[in-house]
């Protein structure tokens, strides 16, 4: 009789850790469940340690030792290369399979086609954030979302877009197109809110800052946490990103750039994502 240990969403790290469990004495097979690959054991003699040794791996499946034991057995399993690298090609397949990061990434680009042709004061006037006073007599609260859509330059999209169409994608394609509206809707208006906390408005009481680099921020940080919190789901950034993002963000503080950051979206954005993240990954493990 069979006894489950633990289940994949991706082929690979099922093999890699079958492999490994069989070279260390437990023999272990791969089956597939609907859309899960679980590794099973062949009886349940080894199945504390064997518990061990899957937790291990889920803390560092990359870890060479894995890999060995796959060439040891006559295969060559490998993980699933990183789809964290900036080829445009792949940037647009995804977002092609993933409808919600397709609109949102639309919606971008054609407010800044607009403003590029003159209807940057009208487009302004209706999206941009105004101060909590004024929206709880006015009652325009899609000015919490609004600046995300509104950019101020051709390298402010490109940054945010590429971001948003590598990491969106990602969630919505794993997740769901569901949880990416929530990660948006949450992210998007806590950190255009906290970003107003830290501004002042200008003429017709609007705070002239904009972007998406908030739920850029959001989706990193939801990405990041879930890799880390729930590896076994699929969902992982490489540490040189998490790290460049981490680093961006800082210097974004210490104001030695050419533009004005919004550094309280950043960071609200940021602790944003990761909260959910958490909230998720807790909510999971209850429902188990």
């Amino acid at each position: 009789m069979d006894h489950p240990l633990i289940a994949f969403n991706q082929q690979s790290p099922a093999h890699l850790l079958a492999n490994y469990l069989t070279s260390q004495h437990i023999q272990a097979n791969v089956v597939q469940h609907d859309k899960e690959f679980v590794v099973v054991l062949d009886n349940s003699e080894h199945i504390d340690r064997a518990k061990i040794i899957a937790e291990d791996f889920l803390a560092n499946p990359t870890h060479p030792k894995y890999q060995q034991a796959a060439w040891d057995n006559g295969k060559n399993v490998q993980l699933a290369p990183s789809s964290g690298g900036f080829s445009m090609g792949n940037i647009i397949a995804d977002a092609v399979k993933a409808p919600f990061t397709s609109v949102v990434f639309i919606l971008c680009v054609a407010v800044y086609l607009l403003s590029l042709f003159g209807l940057f004061a009208p487009i302004a006037k209706h999206l941009l954030m105004q101060p909590f006073s004024v929206l709880s007599e006015s009652h325009e609260w899609w000015r919490l979302l609004g600046p995300a859509f509104i950019h101020f330059s051709a390298l402010h999209i490109i940054f945010n877009l590429l971001w948003w169409g590598m990491l969106g994608a990602k969630i919505e394609r794993t997740l769901g197109m569901s949880m990416l509206l929530i990660v948006f809707l949450v992210s998007a208006a806590i950190s255009n809110a906290a970003q107003a906390l830290f501004s002042e408005p200008v003429q017709a009481n609007l705070y002239l800052f904009g972007g998406l680099s908030g739920v850029v921020y959001a989706v990193m940080g939801f990405v990041w946490w879930l890799g880390w919190l729930r590896p076994s789901w699929g969902l992982s950034l490489p540490n040189s990103i998490v790290g460049f993002m981490l680093v961006w963000l800082v210097i974004g503080y210490a104001d030695i750039l050419w533009v004005n950051m919004a550094n309280a979206a950043h960071t609200a954005g940021l602790i944003s994502g990761c909260l959910l993240a958490a909230a998720l990954s807790l909510g999971s493990g209850k429902r188990q």
